[in-house]
């Protein structure tokens, strides 16, 4: 390890309160980079699995003219293709040059089927769990790696996502510029400096443009999680029923997904599904068609579904037709055109029609920052996101080169606190405010702080007046 090179470095890092911050940092990172490389990771090849192929697997490009098969024909055919097989969602397609997709659900198992909508041929049948998207979608939401049950990576992940915001606001707190430093010279790396100085400015300047960022992805990750998530955020940001008049389901909106495969808006989940076979509802299709999923997926065209959407057939017999579009699930690519229409199907009246628009506030922040998080916004989003899911990496690379750089020989080499230090009541205070916004987190801090105050002086703090360097 080195001293510091000069006086105008010592009084900021040889003070007590950073030196207690650099080691929570230090603390923090031990849990959450292993998270941030599988969850950079796993991000990446979702982006691209779903670019080069799609969220089903390959595309199938079928001739734009000639005559068309009927969806219920096609769906039947979907369904001989996997026996004993039910019907759970049809995909329609943003382009008349793609072959239409018929989710099937036999023996536990989903099927995505490949249909040509020309003569009902099947092109392919690819089992969900088989797809790479679902196996990175898996893995990133819920850590699913000889784990008992999803519900334990959710709750790992969860916790992660609170430490890091531990760990980025440490960072940011250590970046900051003292003594006689300018500001604009933090903002960039000095590339004159070598071996790990110079690992150090590019882990602190790449940390300082990844952290805003950061945060908010980390906050959209973590309101999908089942306990901070579902418990606290999404339940106070849930769209609510009342707002139509449609005898309410005992199913709510996320019975409607599949797996680690989210596909209903955030602000629904949590929300009861309206019921067919009242009087309620306004006009929807025609009085006297027939309602099917050819005469349903018609009217949506004609409703402004413009791009690609998703009918899902009523399960049972309350249940509606439900046609959803949202950027989430790449359907389009702008989070303000997302739309849920449920349609009775004994009538074919709207029960309920829910645009962006109607969202409450943070069921649209959720939508926009999923939409960002998910690069469904086009092209540039995807190169944003690629990018930085690399500068991801780097800095958990980085950081993990600049402790075994440093690390004295046979030892975990943690940052030491002052001689005879006592942590400041500042630490304190944020650790008991980030123990109550994030509960599991809380708990890691808590054992951390436990471990931390038992471990001997000797092991914690400096033996000299003089502190070492990061």
């Amino acid at each position: 390890m080195s001293t510091f090179n000069s006086a105008a470095d010592r009084p900021a890092a040889s003070s007590r309160f950073y030196r207690a911050v650099w080691r929570w940092h230090f603390y923090a990172g031990l849990y959450v980079v292993p998270f941030l490389l599988m969850l950079a990771i796993t991000g990446l090849v979702m982006l691209y699995a779903s670019s080069i192929e799609s969220q089903f697997g390959k595309k199938y490009h079928v001739a734009v003219e000639g005559q068309r098969m009927t969806l219920q024909t096609q769906a039947a055919a979907a369904l001989q293709a996997v026996p004993g097989a039910t019907i759970t969602t049809f995909i329609a397609p943003r382009s008349d040059d793609l072959a239409n997709v018929c989710v099937v659900t036999a023996n536990d198992k989903q099927h995505f089927v490949a249909v040509n909508p020309h003569d009902a041929k099947v092109l392919d049948n690819v089992i969900k769990d088989d797809t790479l998207f679902y196996w990175a979608r898996a893995i990133h939401g819920s850590f699913m790696i000889g784990l008992p049950s999803a519900g334990w990576g959710d709750h790992l992940i969860e916790v992660a996502a609170g430490l890091s915001v531990i760990l980025v606001i440490s960072g940011l707190y250590m970046w900051w510029p003292r003594g006689n430093q300018r500001f604009i010279s933090a903002l960039l790396p000095n590339f004159s400096r070598q071996g790990r100085a110079l690992w150090r400015e590019l882990h602190v300047t790449g940390g300082l443009y990844v952290s805003i960022i950061l945060l908010a992805f980390l906050i959209s990750g973590l309101s999908w999680t089942g306990f901070w998530g579902g418990q606290y955020v999404q339940l106070w940001n849930t769209f609510p029923a009342s707002k139509y008049d449609a005898p309410k389901s005992d199913k709510n909106h996320a019975s409607l997904n599949h797996a680690a495969l989210k596909e209903v808006p955030w602000t629904l989940e949590q929300t009861p599904l309206p019921k067919s076979g009242s009087l309620a509802g306004a006009v929807g299709l025609k009085e006297g068609t027939a309602v099917n999923l050819d005469t349903v997926t018609a009217f949506a065209r004609g409703y402004g579904f413009d791009e690609q959407f998703r009918v899902s057939p009523p399960a049972d017999a309350d249940g509606v037709y439900t046609v959803m579009a949202d950027s989430m699930n790449q359907d389009n690519t702008s989070p303000f055109k997302d739309r849920t229409l449920h349609i009775d199907q004994y009538t074919g009246k709207i029960l309920a029609d829910i645009p962006f628009a109607a969202y409450p506030l943070g069921g649209k922040a959720m939508a926009v920052g999923i939409a960002l998080h998910e690069a469904g916004m086009g092209l540039w989003n995807l190169i944003f996101n690629t990018v930085y899911c690399l500068l991801i990496i780097f800095i958990c690379v980085s950081g993990i080169v600049m402790w075994w750089m440093r690390r004295p020989a046979r030892a975990l080499g943690s940052p030491l606190y002052a001689k005879n230090t006592k942590v400041p009541v500042v630490v304190l205070g944020l650790g008991a405010v980030l123990c109550a916004m994030f509960p599991l987190s809380g708990i890691a801090i808590a054992l951390f702080a436990i471990i931390d105050f038992l471990l001997p002086k000797r092991f914690k703090e400096a033996g000299g007046s003089m502190l070492t360097a990061e």
